[in-house]
């Protein structure tokens, strides 16, 4: 997948803040995305095509000293600096600043927020750095990171050093449905089965589109290449997690173990593996951005009827097939895995096409809130609310594999509790059914 897919609308703005950087001085652009999202190959087509120079610098987990070695190499390579010996991080910080006052640069610093575990004081040492010399430097500074909560709280907390320093804040999502379209179709693998397998595998994630593509050139049985010993995808739930994780690692991929066989509520996960884990949900869905809470679209904020799901699909599989199978793997019994994903995939891929359905109208740019609904028996579940307080219009829909299992009267049966909850008087309702059968068509009516 060597082609650039979407991210237009950054590209130009992250070049035009380097383009006019002599003007302006220094400028700070913060840009946050889970990991194989694409953050390093759009800093990349960015900026290598620009008559701006510029340094990127990776925050790794190892010692300040083994860092600045590093840097500093790259600095004397890149920007042909002779005898620039820097003794702390700091150190690399003010001469980058102090050089940018000559000549202009964009600084990319990925996995910022690792800066914690090397040197936490190095926060404010940037802060008082940058400061004193940002009106007079030629520099855009790019913090990158990974993990969205602690990048949000450095730039974002009161308290932090480096509160509200940022003039730009990009968020990058996974690429959307139509995009996941253009990508297949340009490589003669679209249909609609096709479409909700590709999701299940990638979620939208760049990384994961681009082993998709290469595995369909290669076999006609994409399981055949997703699950086998020269498969990347074998250990990448454990390289993407792990780190973040640290020593309580197992605790996490347990409950995140939990959820992929449809343990969703806290009761459930702590029944199935018998401890309690309010704690590591919280910090799941706060810091780690891993999980997403649920509640009813007609619940409160506080509501305490809450559903736990994985928010990546990519993750979700893993978890469910590839974890799973622990030991198979360990064995390199990869024919095992395959047969236990023939068994299995058709009832969970119908449950996943949910969340592409959710993503196809998030896309649309349509609805002001789209969510599901369950009483407070957990029965009457709807799949998927969608409600445009514009237009006064609702949406209420079913989704199943199959169109011939949908029920109008059924549906319509089911939200009653939910209509008198939100009382929308004067709103025009339209109950539809979700399918495979109709999946192209309704990606098509709900095109932004």
């Amino acid at each position: 997948m060597k082609k650039f897919y979407n991210r237009q609308k950054e590209l130009k703005a992250l070049q035009t803040v380097s383009e006019q950087i002599v003007e302006t001085k220094g400028q700070l652009s913060v840009m946050v995305g889970r990991r194989r999202v694409g953050k390093t190959r759009l800093l990349n087509e960015a900026f290598h095509q620009e008559k701006t120079p510029f340094l990127y610098l990776f925050i790794s987990r190892k010692s300040e000293n083994a860092l600045v070695v590093e840097f500093a190499e790259i600095i004397n390579s890149e920007l042909g600096v002779k005898f620039f010996q820097p003794q702390s991080l700091r150190d690399i910080i003010e001469f980058l600043l102090d050089y940018t006052k000559q000549k202009p640069l964009t600084i990319i610093i990925d996995e910022f927020q690792d800066i914690d575990i090397v040197n936490p004081a190095l926060f404010s040492d940037i802060q008082n750095l940058w400061d004193a010399n940002k009106r007079d430097s030629m520099v855009h500074l790019v913090c990158c990171g990974s993990l969205y909560s602690m990048m949000t709280k450095i730039f974002k907390g009161k308290d932090e050093p480096l509160f509200n320093r940022d003039d730009k804040f990009f968020k990058i999502q996974p690429l959307q449905p139509s995009y996941l379209v253009e990508i297949m179709k340009d490589h003669d693998q679209f249909d609609a089965e096709n479409m909700l397998r590709w999701w299940c595998l990638s979620g939208g994630i760049p990384k994961y589109l681009e082993w998709l593509t290469r595995f369909s050139a290669e076999s006609d049985d994409l399981f055949e290449a997703v699950v086998s010993e020269f498969s990347p995808l074998i250990k990448e739930g454990t390289h993407r997690l792990v780190e973040d994780f640290g020593s309580e690692h197992r605790i996490y991929f347990d409950i995140l173990s939990a959820i992929s066989k449809g343990n969703t509520s806290r009761a459930r996960i702590e029944n199935f593996l018998d401890m309690s884990v309010g704690v590591h949900l919280e910090k799941l869905d706060e810091v780690f951005d891993v999980i997403t809470k649920k509640r009813p679209i007609s619940s409160k904020e506080n509501s305490r009827d809450i559903r736990y799901s994985i928010s990546d699909p990519f993750l979700n599989f893993w978890f469910r097939f590839i974890h799973a199978n622990k030991s198979a793997v360990e064995m390199e019994n990869y024919e095992y895995i395959r047969k236990y994903i023939k068994r299995d995939f058709t009832v969970y891929s119908g449950l996943e096409l949910e969340s592409l359905f959710v993503a196809i109208l998030v896309e649309s740019k349509q609805f002001g809130k789209i969510g599901g609904y369950w009483d407070a028996k957990g029965h009457n579940e709807i799949d998927i609310v969608a409600i445009n307080d514009l237009d006064k219009k609702i949406l209420i829909a079913e989704v199943k594999r199959q169109q011939k299992r949908y029920s109008k009267v059924k549906l319509i049966e089911k939200s009653h509790g939910l209509l008198n909850k939100l009382n929308l008087k004067g709103y025009d309702i339209e109950y539809r059914g979700f399918s495979l059968d109709n999946l192209v068509e309704i990606m098509e009516e709900y095109q932004a």
